[in-house]
């Protein structure tokens, strides 16, 4: 495993928001060294999702049409999900996630869509930077290992990218809420 303690996230960048009342679509795009087969592998497989993606999930999203439970990593809340779009290996979407693959010549342009209340779109766009940043050292073969939910809260970096993106979407970063024992 690559040292975990060196990851440092790179600025906030590539995201943008379209705002539709209080649902807003996060849109972040990010270049990975990899093909769209692999890319797709790891978007898909419930064993590679686990190493990096900020849910599990019990079954494979390759197909149009399966139906998998979806759990986001740190809250005991599992929604049933439909496949409505997989187009390998170029598009993917479930829920309120679409994923977009485009061909670089031996890369991949990446295109997240997610929906997200606008009171935690920074927050998502924090999240999903780290996991993309995890996602590509998994696909070459050094994992630092999935850095979601509570723990990423905690990660320094994410604190910063929280920030990043509020200020470059113009919205208040929402704040940690207290931990167990702690006054607000």
């Amino acid at each position: 495993m690559a040292d975990r303690e060196r990851y440092a996230p790179r600025p906030a960048g590539g995201a943008q928001v379209r705002k539709d009342g209080e649902k807003w679509t996060l849109i972040l795009v990010r270049e990975l060294r990899h093909p769209p087969e692999k890319v797709w592998q790891a978007l898909t497989d419930p064993a590679h999702l686990r190493e990096w993606a900020p849910f599990e999930v019990d079954g494979s999203l390759g197909t149009v049409g399966t139906t998998v439970n979806l759990t986001w990593v740190g809250t005991a809340q599992v929604s049933v999900t439909r496949v409505t779009r997989a187009d390998a290996p170029k598009v993917l979407e479930y829920s309120d996630i679409r994923w977009e693959l485009e061909d670089l010549g031996g890369g991949t342009r990446l295109t997240l869509w997610h929906s997200i209340d606008r009171r935690f779109i920074s927050w998502g766009a924090a999240g999903w930077h780290v996991c993309l940043d995890v996602l590509d050292q998994l696909l070459a073969g050094e994992p630092i290992g999935r850095i979601v939910g509570a723990e990423a809260m905690k990660f320094g970096g994410w604190q910063r990218l929280n920030a990043e993106y509020a200020k470059q979407f113009g919205v208040k970063a929402p704040s940690l809420p207290p931990r167990a024992g702690q006054e607000s």
